[in-house]
């Protein structure tokens, strides 16, 4: 990845099984990958029908700088603008953004195949990205999802919330999912500013890098871990845990 990490650190990962593939995309432009990710899903689709299937993908993304309204997305949470170009996309959610130092990573699943509901989908991404922060947080901090609002958060234990950490926003169709998750890892928060993150005013945000445990070096396995924990998410070897998500 360009800004998170060399490329070279991720070049020992291939298909992970026959159902379940990887791949590596950085400095990405997000129209020419939204355009991609798409066609493939289409594709999927029309390929389904006459009994062919595709292994489902995950795609590993870092993207140029561009804030993302999402299929509702509504332009007054864009509280000024900026030299970042907006994108309406299709994918579920308000505004966002995605840039250098950010995670993101798109779920290409064929649902029905999973036997994962729309609700299974969100709550495996959720748990998987606490799963993987939690070893990079010191002990007085923890990572969990909220009931009101998609994505990841990090509290402290006397119950504050410290910021949002992880944003979700995925589009179906047909049982096929696409779209995914963002993770602020070593990424610049000032971009946030500009806009009501997820559509919620004044929404903190927050990144992996400021708690003390965690810098750029630390991001190729960062990485390598989140894929290993959606593979076995994938396979059927990790349950889903009770839905005890905050407030």
């Amino acid at each position: 990845m360009n800004a998170l990490t060399p490329s070279s650190q991720l070049s020992n990962l291939q298909p992970l099984s026959s159902q379940f593939h990887v791949r590596l995309l950085d400095n990405a432009d997000y129209q020419s990958t939204h355009e991609a990710m798409l066609n493939h899903t289409l594709q999927r689709i029309e390929d389904k029908k006459a009994g062919k299937n595709h292994p489902d993908e995950l795609w590993i993304v870092e993207h140029q700088d561009v804030y993302t309204l999402g299929q509702a997305g509504k332009a007054e949470h864009i509280l000024y603008r900026t030299d970042t170009p907006i994108i309406q996309t299709d994918r579920g959610g308000q505004v966002t953004w995605h840039g250098y130092g950010q995670l993101v990573v798109y779920w290409l699943f064929d649902l029905h195949r999973l036997g994962f509901g729309v609700r299974d989908l969100v709550s495996h991404a959720e748990q998987a990205i606490e799963d993987v922060l939690s070893p990079y947080l010191p002990s007085s901090l923890y990572a969990k999802s909220r009931r009101d609002a998609p994505g990841v958060y990090i509290y402290n234990h006397d119950g504050d919330m410290l910021g949002k950490i992880a944003s979700l926003g995925f589009k179906i169709k047909q049982g096929f999912s696409y779209h995914g998750v963002a993770i602020n890892l070593v990424n610049n928060l000032t971009a946030f500013d500009a806009i009501n993150p997820c559509g919620y005013a004044g929404m903190p945000m927050a990144k992996l890098e400021s708690f003390g445990q965690f810098d750029k070096q630390h991001t190729g396995e960062f990485i390598k871990q989140f894929i290993k924990n959606i593979a076995e998410r994938h396979a059927g070897l990790v349950e889903l845990r009770p839905q005890d998500t905050l407030k």
